[in-house]
């Protein structure tokens, strides 16, 4: 694997559509053998989850992450509670920005980072329903030029 690639195990596109990013961080996650497998397979959600820090550490509640099926008993529940791997002065950022009103921490994508498991997480705003029907317009905007483009080219 070249240096800085990655591959991407699941990816949260409502957060993008929900919230406006201001910052992300990578973090690590603790995880079981039969998670780690799992996860390789790509049988991940993250859909529902969202972080927390409680007595200065972060853990991310309700990623769902399948059951090995070659698992055993040593498989874990799907919904566990994981702990986050960031530096202490990483997780005061994250504190200090959850405390203004409106912001929140979301998860991104999980991906592979070499042999290493990756979570990467945002400091984001939530977004008004006006803020999506502009995002939206101009998506349908984007995509309207794209075609007129296309159109002009091929003739």
């Amino acid at each position: 694997m070249a240096k800085g690639s990655y591959k991407l195990i699941a990816q949260n596109k409502k957060a993008r559509h929900d919230y406006f990013i201001e910052e992300t961080f990578e973090a690590g996650i603790v995880l079981h053998g039969t998670e780690v497998k799992s996860l390789r397979q790509g049988k991940c959600s993250l859909k529902e989850s969202f972080i927390r820090i409680d007595n200065g550490e972060a853990f991310i509640y309700n990623m769902h992450i399948s059951p090995y099926e070659q698992g055993n008993i040593f498989n874990k529940d799907p919904l566990r509670t994981r702990k986050l791997l960031l530096h202490q002065q990483q997780i005061n950022k994250l504190l200090g920005a959850i405390t203004i009103k409106g912001y929140t921490i979301v998860p991104l994508k999980i991906y592979l980072k070499g042999s290493l498991v990756k979570l990467e997480i945002a400091i984001a705003k939530g977004k008004k329903l006006y803020d999506k029907r502009q995002d939206i317009a101009k998506r349908d905007q984007r995509r309207e030029a794209e075609k007129q483009f296309k159109i002009q080219n091929l003739y």
